[in-house]
């Protein structure tokens, strides 16, 4: 059985293109560099730096939103040394299938 833990967002601040620092619950801090995982039909978009400082919490779930849906798990983002490689490898993919179907 997989464990997923769980985590809320309870601040979050854009400190640079593409880049947001994100306090959790826990009091662990990250600072995370989204750049290199924005392809694909849902992140494509945030590409528009306007679009990606418009980033809120939800106030449901606790993580980070967008306007046009975009989300990610806060457990991902919380233990995203753990998950940034593959995030990397899985916008790889999208942006080799934005590539091809063009």
């Amino acid at each position: 059985m997989i464990h997923h833990e769980i985590y809320r967002i309870t601040k979050i601040r854009v400190i640079g293109p593409y880049t947001l620092k994100i306090w959790f619950d826990d009091g662990v801090e990250r600072t995370i560099h989204f750049r290199d995982i924005l392809y694909g039909p849902i992140y494509g978009p945030l590409r528009d730096q306007k679009l990606f400082e418009q980033v809120t919490i939800d106030p449901e779930i606790h993580t980070l939103v967008w306007p046009n849906g975009a989300d990610f798990d806060p457990e991902t983002l919380h233990n995203w040394p753990d998950y940034a490689g593959i995030m990397k490898e899985m916008a790889q993919r999208w942006a080799e299938e934005q590539k091809q179907a063009a």
